[in-house]
């Protein structure tokens, strides 16, 4: 049997698909980002994980140490919910049990001058969060009502904002 497909052809469609699964195994792959985490605190100053999902889900959070060096990246605390999140707003205490989750790593104490990052992720790493970093004094400066997490511009510019958490509802997902 005759292929009718000529070999010039056929060899610059072999050329395009090993180009093709080369830039594939050499680009750095993402998990597409659908929910905002943030913080909070308590009326008696806890810190609490606050996740805003936008459209999917988001099964769980967590808490980590921010350094540019990955083995320094220490886990400091890690929330799975007992149902997937889904569009709106969750709230969850990080330093003590809470309805709805189950802390995978309890928080460990957090020092001061350390930076933290908060982020929310799903198990199957379908979507994740926007990361919000913090220090301690970060905490101490929220009020209850009032969530930090890392606002986008338009610009694509990254910048940490307070507002009130009735903002947070309506500023944190950009297209809904």
């Amino acid at each position: 049997m005759w292929s009718t497909t000529s070999r010039p052809v056929f060899r610059r469609f072999v050329g395009a698909v090993v180009v093709g699964v080369a830039l594939a195994a050499t680009s750095g792959c993402t998990v597409p980002v659908d929910a905002v985490a943030g913080i909070s605190v308590t009326g008696d100053g806890h810190l609490l994980g606050v996740m805003m999902v936008c459209g999917h889900q988001i099964d769980g959070a967590t808490l980590y140490v921010d350094s540019d060096d990955v083995d320094k990246q220490v886990t400091v605390g890690s929330w799975t919910a007992d149902r997937p999140l889904t569009a709106g707003l969750a709230t969850w205490p990080l330093d003590s049990p809470a309805t709805g989750w189950a802390a995978t790593r309890s928080l460990a104490p957090l020092t001061a001058k350390t930076s933290y990052v908060l982020y929310g992720w799903t198990k199957d790493d379908s979507w994740s969060s926007s990361s919000v970093f913090f220090t301690l004094a970060d905490r101490d400066r929220l009020t209850p009502g009032k969530v930090r997490y890392a606002n986008i511009s338009d610009n694509g510019d990254e910048s940490a904002i307070t507002v009130s958490i009735a903002e947070f509802k309506t500023r944190a997902c950009p297209n809904t």
